[in-house]
């Protein structure tokens, strides 16, 4: 399916909306075109592209909560959770968006406990736009492995492990096969054949380009963007566990 390319932004990410804290959500500049135009990658990208990245972080403790939680694929998007759950969480995600990791180190959190016990079920739609606006490949690469870690059963822990692995400057292409490797490595019965080959060959590159299409056409403008059920969260409980649980509680959860 084809992707409709991001227009290239050279000094940094376009931001959308300005929410607490000072955060704001990475945005493609064009969402219905642009320059194929990548760009180069930045010195210290390239560093850790031939080293293979630095040590890579444990995920955050709690993620194991998670483990005996299915994950499934249908079109673009992962579904995490009971499929039956009366609650859905859409979350749209770029691995490359700093506001996606600072989302996910806090209000996220609020999630674990309703989708491990079954109550919700989270739909991530993984975009890949970073990667027109900075150059590099990090988006792409990182959605491929992340679309891997569900054949291996292991979503949602690569998931947390991947963003918090993120670099510290977006502009850092740091999320290389050999990186996102290293990464797996800190989730107990990631690594295999199966899960390396995809990795490394880029196995799952069409999906990603699905992923990125079920973004656009969803209307979507910035990550991270939440929806629950059907309802757009605000922008200002997103980066506090304790005020997105409330928006939780608010919509039933």
């Amino acid at each position: 399916m084809a992707v409709r390319k991001a227009g290239r932004i050279v000094a940094a990410v376009a931001a959308t909306a300005l929410v607490a804290g000072g955060a704001a959500a990475c945005g493609p500049e064009d969402l219905t075109g642009g320059s194929d135009d990548k760009g180069s990658a930045s010195a210290s990208a390239s560093e850790s592209a031939s080293t293979g990245g630095p040590e890579a972080k444990q995920p955050p403790a709690g993620t194991d909560a998670l483990a005996r939680t299915p994950a499934t694929v249908k079109g673009g998007v992962i579904t995490v959770g009971d499929p039956k759950a009366g609650h859905t969480v859409k979350l749209y995600e770029d691995a490359r968006c700093p506001i996606c990791k600072k989302f996910e180190a806090t209000g996220a959190q609020a999630l674990v406990k309703p989708v491990a016990e079954g109550k919700v079920k989270v739909e991530y739609t993984l975009a890949s736009f970073l990667d027109n606006n900075l150059g590099g490949s990090g988006s792409v690469n990182a959605a491929n492995a992340l679309r891997a870690s569900v054949e291996a059963g292991k979503f949602p822990q690569f998931h947390a492990a991947v963003f918090a692995n993120q670099p510290e400057t977006e502009t850092e292409d740091a999320f290389t096969p050999a990186f996102l490797l290293k990464i797996a490595d800190k989730v107990d019965g990631l690594r295999g054949a199966e899960f390396d080959k995809a990795v490394q060959k880029g196995t799952y590159k069409k999906w990603v380009g699905e992923a990125m299409q079920a973004f656009t056409d969803d209307g979507m403008q910035g990550t991270p963007t939440v929806v629950i059920d059907g309802k757009k969260a605000g922008s200002d409980a997103l980066f506090d566990q304790d005020a997105f649980a409330k928006e939780l509680k608010a919509s039933g959860i």
